[in-house]
């Protein structure tokens, strides 16, 4: 595009939306203009490309995910449009800075963590790959929260971030659907065929908002469609005339809860309501659009598996598989045969966890009052499918019912969504392999060709080629551009860690980063850190099997050692950790509390504060990450063995040049393979010596009391950890949870103090090896040529191969 054609696209918009020129135009009026500009040109594009999946009868695949964690989207899609340099020259010439309009755009409060992030890299690289596709979720009014910390102690508040993300919005009103909830259930036949009448339910309506996805540098042009919830009758005028104004509007009110923030609290009854309904919410929503859209263009259903394949992401849009049972029965009178066959052959399930709180299970009774239909056809689902697994294994109850999708007064989202998918797929090698030989061993036995692995990948021109320009620059500058495009042709950087050119403005690029992070973290926590130390850098979901607890007692360790020997020769370090924590995890805010406290007592000591630093970043998300992950030196990725099911942090720091210290568990095992033991931190417990130890009886106490740098380390947690001028805090659950146990279970079961030793080992190497930059920046560099592996192009493609089929919309030009 040439810049007189976008200075005008932009003054005219700032024109016929505000009435400004661009002299007078504020920057919140200039974003939202670039916004609508950036939207126009991709709605050329989406037309497009819609017109090219209606030409060729495409077949498409439909993600369903209850998280889309895309970030910001201005830039995002200026690069992807090619137009970067363009909007920086055109808006520097009407005196604004395009930085400044990216600072004032919120995150899209879509997501939590990695499972949302996932689903927007796959979205970025389909898009960028020119395979359709259709995103579906909910519209989160606020997301999941906005993090404060306050002495210490995590709060969470709204995060507003619909202020700037409407103008990335596109209301479908004309189709919106009906969603219906509670009610009951009348039979009678009709023509020889019973009939369900569903009646006195609750309606709620399922407005789409459309966003647009973009690919770097391609025609193609997705959607990502989130449902906003809101009542199909607002306002009980009788109530209001008699003067009951809440009741009068309580309707909408309880509909519009349901699309207000991300995983409500479930401890109680109502938290779990509200989880169902939101699942069936836009599960019922996302099949009825999926239906509708397929019934307009081929009048017809068998036919749906060849042109749709519908991808959910973890059990949360399990539900997909009765509801498309009852719309294909109820609505369009299949039979159950033909529905079954159709749902089987067309529904597929990503599992990410085998954590077995994320393995979702719902109380019957719950899922009966919530959806009656649905719960009904999930009745005969399992006694089919039991039926069947009697064939398979029998006279063997207790392993058919393990397997059941009803058993003990709950339904089983995992089993359910194994029972009615044609494949399912974990995201990592170790990951696929635990589900094969324990978490699904039973599945497996009877339906082996369902299961495969798709490894987990990232958008890798977002997390380098945006996030890192000088090393994105300096790649371009040493292999060309194709990698851009072509992730395998990154390996061939790897040609160049010798080479003394590239290393020295390696270092400087890394240098620079560094001092960005530096000068956040100074504006934001008021914290003077040290860009020459090494960057230790842990960020991920607050959970207790990510193992932020070893990594503080580690930088426990490192503080006494340093106290005990104030001219001991350690590596400066800067320790960076970024989390949130679940609302009601009581232990993972009181490890956040317990890392503010050991960062207040270590960042006041002036003995040891010009050789530790401890930065806690808050309301981490993306828009921090792509400050973050450019600066880390050193990659904590130190999970159980066994529990991670792959990881995305771990690839995005690797390939910004950090070396990662891990347990061979989920993607590590991979980044291994990729680039070399040697060239990267190994140390624990591998997943066989973890099971072995937990079979035969981990005895957390004898660690405690066999170590002398535990004892010291778990006493003084107990005893009250602080500044010495400011309160001391006692973090006695954390100490008990750790060597005794508590309520919820055994003592340490993610057996942080069987690896203890053994990561304080490798720490050491660590610290050594990073004194000689050099060979550092080498393994750097080898790490970064390495990750091309990890891009979400080449995670697309293996879905495509192996489970999509897909077809491709029209052929990248070279």
């Amino acid at each position: 595009m040439e810049k007189k054609q976008l200075r005008s696209l932009i003054a005219g918009k700032l024109s016929r939306h505000y009435g400004v020129e661009p002299r007078n135009a504020t920057k919140n009026q200039m974003y939202h203009t670039c916004a609508l500009v950036v939207r126009d040109l991709m709605m050329e594009k989406w037309n497009k490309t819609q017109k090219e999946i209606e030409k060729k009868h495409a077949k498409q695949v439909c993600y369903l995910s209850l998280e889309f964690l895309i970030g910001k989207s201005l830039k995002n899609n200026i690069y992807n449009l090619g137009l970067l340099d363009e909007f920086q020259c055109v808006l520097k010439g009407m005196g604004c800075d395009l930085q400044d309009l990216v600072d004032i755009e919120e995150d899209a409060a879509l997501g939590n963590g990695g499972l949302g992030r996932l689903a927007a890299c796959y979205m970025d690289a389909l898009a960028a790959q020119n395979l359709p596709a259709t995103g579906f979720s909910i519209l989160y009014e606020y997301g999941l929260f906005k993090q404060r910390i306050i002495e210490g102690q995590q709060t969470e508040l709204p995060d507003s971030w619909l202020d700037t993300g409407r103008s990335w919005l596109i209301p479908r009103t004309d189709e919106a659907v009906e969603v219906h909830f509670g009610g009951e259930l009348v039979e009678h036949w009709e023509s020889g065929h019973l009939a369900i009448e569903h009646q006195n339910y609750t309606s709620v309506t399922a407005v789409p908002h459309d966003m647009l996805i973009s690919g770097y540098q391609s025609d193609t042009v997705n959607t990502l469609r989130l449902w906003q919830a809101k009542a199909t009758r607002t306002l009980d005028f009788k109530l209001f005339g008699e003067g009951d104004y809440l009741r009068a509007i309580e309707e909408q009110a309880m509909a519009e809860t349901i699309s207000k923030i991300l995983y409500p609290e479930d401890k109680h009854v109502e938290g779990k309501s509200l989880r169902l309904k939101q699942q069936y919410f836009f599960v019922s929503a996302s099949i009825q659009n999926i239906i509708n859209h397929h019934m307009r263009t081929y009048g017809r259903l068998d036919n749906l598996p060849k042109r749709v394949v519908i991808q959910i992401n973890d059990t949360h849009p399990t539900l997909v598989i009765p509801e498309m049972m009852r719309i294909m029965m109820d609505v369009h009178g299949l039979t159950w045969e033909d529905a079954w066959d159709i749902t089987t052959h067309t529904v597929a399930y990503t599992n990410h966890t085998i954590m077995p709180e994320a393995l979702e299970r719902w109380s019957e009774d719950l899922v009966k009052s919530i959806m009656p239909r649905v719960y009904q056809i999930i009745v005969e689902i399992n006694r089919r499918f039991c039926e069947d697994l009697w064939n398979f294994y029998p006279n063997d109850w207790d392993t058919i019912s393990k397997m059941a999708i009803i058993a003990y007064n709950e339904v089983r989202m995992a089993n359910l969504a194994i029972a009615g998918s044609f494949s399912v797929n974990g995201v990592s090698a170790l990951h696929s392999q635990i589900l094969k030989d324990d978490s699904f061993k039973d599945f497996y036995h009877v339906t082996p060709a369902k299961f495969n692995n798709v490894t987990n990948g990232i958008a890798y021109r977002r997390w380098m080629g945006q996030a890192n320009e000088g090393l994105t620059a300096l790649v371009t500058d040493k292999i060309g551009p194709d990698f851009l495009k072509d992730p395998k042709e990154l390996k061939n950087f790897a040609a160049f860690a010798e080479d003394e050119d590239t290393l020295t403005r390696f270092d400087k690029i890394k240098r620079d980063n560094k001092e960005r992070l530096a000068r956040y973290i100074k504006e934001h926590n008021g914290i003077t850190v040290d860009p020459d130390s090494m960057f230790d850098v842990q960020a991920k979901r607050l959970h207790e099997y990510k193992r932020q607890t070893l990594n503080i007692l580690h930088i426990l360790r490192m503080y006494y050692e340093l106290k005990d020997n104030p001219n001991l020769d350690v590596t400066p370090r800067t320790f960076i950790f970024g989390a949130k924590a679940a609302p009601g995890y009581y232990t993972a805010k009181q490890i956040i509390r317990l890392i503010h406290s050991v960062a207040d007592m270590i960042n006041n000591d002036p003995q040891v504060n010009d050789k530790l630093k401890v930065v806690f970043l808050e309301d981490y998300k993306v828009s921090i990450a792509e400050i973050l992950m450019p600066a880390a030196n050193l990659s904590e990725q130190i999970s159980t063995a066994g529990r991670e099911a792959s990881g995305t942090g771990n690839m995005k720091f690797m390939l910004n040049g950090a070396l990662t210290i891990g347990t061979m568990d989920g993607a590590n095992i991979e980044i291994c393979e990729s680039v070399g033991e040697e060239n990267m931190f190994i140390f624990g417990l591998r997943k066989d010596e973890v099971l072995d130890l937990q079979r035969n009886g981990y005895n957390a106490m004898y660690y405690y009391q066999q170590n002398a740098w535990l004892s010291r380390i778990l006493n003084s947690i107990q005893n009250g950890i602080g500044r010495a001028d400011g309160p001391q805090v006692s973090y006695q659950d954390i100490v008990h949870s750790l060597i005794i146990g508590n309520d919820y279970g055994t003592a340490d079961p993610y057996l942080v103090l069987a690896d203890f030793e053994d990561y304080c080992r490798v720490q050491r190497i660590a610290g050594e090896q990073f004194k000689d930059a050099k060979t550092w920046n080498q393994k750097a560099i080898i790490n970064v040529a390495g990750a091309h592996i990890f891009a979400a192009d080449r995670s697309v493609q293996d879905y495509n191969e192996r489970i999509w089929h897909l077809t491709t919309l029209w052929k990248d030009k070279k």
